[in-house]
């Protein structure tokens, strides 16, 4: 990296924390991500998640997965499942295609959730709508080991979403 290369860096940097101190939910997000990456900065999972953690509570769907995330893999925080699926809720109730996703994947194994093919049908149908790529096959799969009446109230499930959201 050459001299004028590293000055812009720290310069994106620096404008970024300014912008985050003020309140810029982007910004904040985008800080967190370089700590945890340690890019044009040092590598730091706790502040990760301390500039994740105000976005988040600021409502940014984005933020709020990648708080999710951390608190999945007990990355930067103390593990917790519980917090792990409201974030993730939070960020897919705002249509954050990644949070309905993986919402449909705890649903289905059943992680830090009941097991529910209904609602794992749900946050899948949901993201596949919000142009997630990689789902259809689950909700293929996951209709062959449901029930008629299972599709059908799954199917209300997202009409009630949509209605609601």
């Amino acid at each position: 990296m050459s001299k004028t290369e590293q000055l812009s860096q720290e310069e994106y940097l620096k404008r970024c924390q300014a912008a985050a101190d003020d309140g810029n939910v982007v910004a904040q997000n985008t800080l967190g991500f370089l700590y945890l990456n340690g890019q044009g900065i040092e590598q730091n999972d706790e502040e990760a998640v301390t500039w994740f953690r105000r976005a988040a509570h600021d409502g940014y769907a984005a933020a709020q997965y990648n708080l999710a995330v951390m608190y999945k893999l007990g990355q930067g925080v103390e593990q917790s499942h519980p917090e792990s699926i409201k974030w993730m809720q939070a960020s897919a109730n705002q249509s954050y295609v990644e949070a309905q996703s993986n919402l449909g994947n705890l649903y289905y194994q059943g992680l830090g959730v009941m097991q529910d093919y209904a609602m794992a049908y749900l946050w899948w149908t949901l993201a596949e709508q919000n142009g997630a790529n990689d789902v259809e096959h689950n909700i293929t799969d996951l209709a062959n080991k449901m029930s008629a009446a299972q599709i059908r109230e799954a199917k209300q499930l997202v009409v009630q979403w949509q209605t609601k959201h």
